[in-house]
């Protein structure tokens, strides 16, 4: 029996005997948006206070509230969502901005989704799964560029199993460079079983990442063939459930914007987080909003839910009042301009930088866009280096923080924090120390000079207001990076 027969199985025979409910009712859903469509100008400002008070309460909207502020019409009550996206995320984390890396490790799959570069019947893919040693050297080039966060991503195919993603989350670990290392790996891969999840836990992984595509099931089942795995709708449903149950500590949701009203998608999204925070007491560490792309064998032009530039945005920027707690990833595959105005007005807590997502294109500084070596198109191809410049410029604190994951702050322990909005008071000054240690490292001299003379003073002396014994343990720690130390942190 083959890989691919014996694990369907496998699934179907999970699905008969799911112990999990379902949370999506797409009648429901429609339901609530359709009588919402026309919100008063006054329930709309009264939703956005609530989600302004949500955010020291943990507390995310309810589904009614969030459909107010999807019908938003007038700009200028969208203006008053942007300013409390803003005001709610540096609140909660601070004015600091996660940086990390994609590594796509496999491109193999079994699967057949219309939209992605992957899918099975696409000849124009070369297809690749990445040996040890040419791991090691992908790893080597992040490192040489700053880097110390990833999330590694993998096809669905038996080249690239639960087995073969806990070996290389060891690799990654293992490969050490000029006295520094990858500190946190986080994973996007194919639902599993949860014997599967529990092997990959045990290598020390960060957040597992899967994105239900769409919640639309007409729609799933339109473009995620029968008879693949991928096709299986309440299997990736329930995968963070299983995943949870496992003992994984952070989970992450997501969907790809463009393959449904993006309305629907967003009120989905918060169906799955609220379930999330039923059953497990937690809700999603991070939530993503890519939008479709360009691929080697589809064009996203002939997609009749095209997002257009200012849907993305406002989608951003809903997501923040409506999950206050729960990081927001904005990623690479938007343009810089975009990107730009995102990080100004939408709450964004995460982002990647110097982002490379052709098979082996890190250690071979592979420019630009080849599609017939990556999933999707990328439209920031800014490195690492002029990213952080940006930022800086803006009056921003970059951020390669991994702390919470190997202090213990994850799960039920880290959501009290962000909930509470108090974990801006561990983000800071752990941004403050990973940024210091990036300025000795490797930091171009306009960064470093910015870095030296006004990111780092700015943000130590609002420590030294607020929390002044904090402010006192980050100087002798910013001392010991002085003096060659690493990886300090809180």
């Amino acid at each position: 029996m083959s890989w691919t027969k014996e694990r369907f199985d496998r699934i179907k025979a999970w699905e008969e005997s799911c112990e999990f409910e379902d949370f999506i009712d797409d009648r429901v859903i429609h339901g609530i948006l359709k009588k919402q469509e026309n919100p008063s100008r006054e329930s709309v400002l009264g939703v956005i206070n609530k989600a302004k008070e949500n955010a020291y309460k943990g507390a995310m909207l309810t589904p009614e509230e969030t459909a107010i502020l999807l019908h938003i019409k007038d700009e200028d009550l969208w203006e008053e969502v942007f300013k409390a996206a803003t005001f709610i995320k540096e609140e909660v984390y601070g004015n600091r901005i996660v940086l990390f890396s994609p590594l796509y490790i496999s491109n193999p799959c079994v699967n057949n989704c219309s939209y992605c570069g992957f899918k099975s019947s696409n000849e124009e893919m070369s297809k690749k799964t990445l040996q040890d040693e040419e791991l090691a050297q992908e790893i080597e080039a992040l490192l040489d560029s700053g880097q110390k966060r990833l999330i590694a991503v993998y096809g669905e195919h038996p080249k690239s199993d639960y087995a073969y993603i806990a070996k290389t989350v060891k690799t990654i670990y293992s490969v050490k460079k000029d006295k520094t290392e990858i500190r946190r790996v986080n994973i996007n891969a194919a639902p599993m079983f949860e014997e599967e999840y529990r092997a990959i836990k045990a290598e020390g992984i960060g957040t597992y990442q899967v994105f239900q595509e769409t919640y639309h099931r007409e729609t799933y089942e339109k473009i995620h063939p029968q008879g693949t795995l991928k096709g299986e709708y309440k299997w990736r449903l329930f995968a963070l459930h299983r995943a949870l149950k496992a003992g994984l500590d952070d989970v992450a949701i997501g969907v790809l914007f463009g393959l449904y009203d993006w309305k629907f998608e967003v009120l989905s999204m918060l169906y799955h987080a609220m379930d999330l925070e039923r059953v497990f007491g937690i809700g999603p560490h991070t939530i993503s909003f890519p939008r479709i792309k360009l691929t080697s064998g589809s064009d996203p032009k002939e997609l009749p839910y095209a997002l257009k530039d200012e849907d993305l945005i406002r989608i951003a920027a809903v997501v923040r009042l409506m999950c206050p707690f729960t990081g927001t990833i904005l990623t690479a595959r938007e343009e810089p301009q975009l990107r730009d105005v995102m990080l100004k007005k939408c709450g964004i807590s995460q982002t990647d930088a110097g982002t490379n997502i052709g098979i082996g294109g890190y250690s071979k500084a592979q420019e630009g866009n080849d599609l017939s070596n990556q999933q999707f198109a990328i439209g920031d191809h800014r490195n690492i280096d002029n990213f952080i410049l940006n930022l800086v410029r803006e009056g921003r604190l970059p951020s390669f923080c991994t702390s919470c994951y190997r202090e213990g702050r994850t799960g039920c322990n880290f959501m009290p924090l962000a909930k509470q909005a108090t974990i801006k008071y561990l983000c800071i000054p752990n941004g403050i120390l990973t940024f210091k240690e990036y300025i000795r490292d490797y930091a171009s001299p306009e960064v470093k000079k910015l870095g030296e003379e006004v990111i780092i003073p700015k943000y130590l002396g609002m420590l030294r207001e607020n929390l002044p014994q904090a402010a006192k343990v980050v100087e002798e720690m910013i001392q010991k990076l002085e003096s060659g130390g690493t990886d300090c942190h809180l």
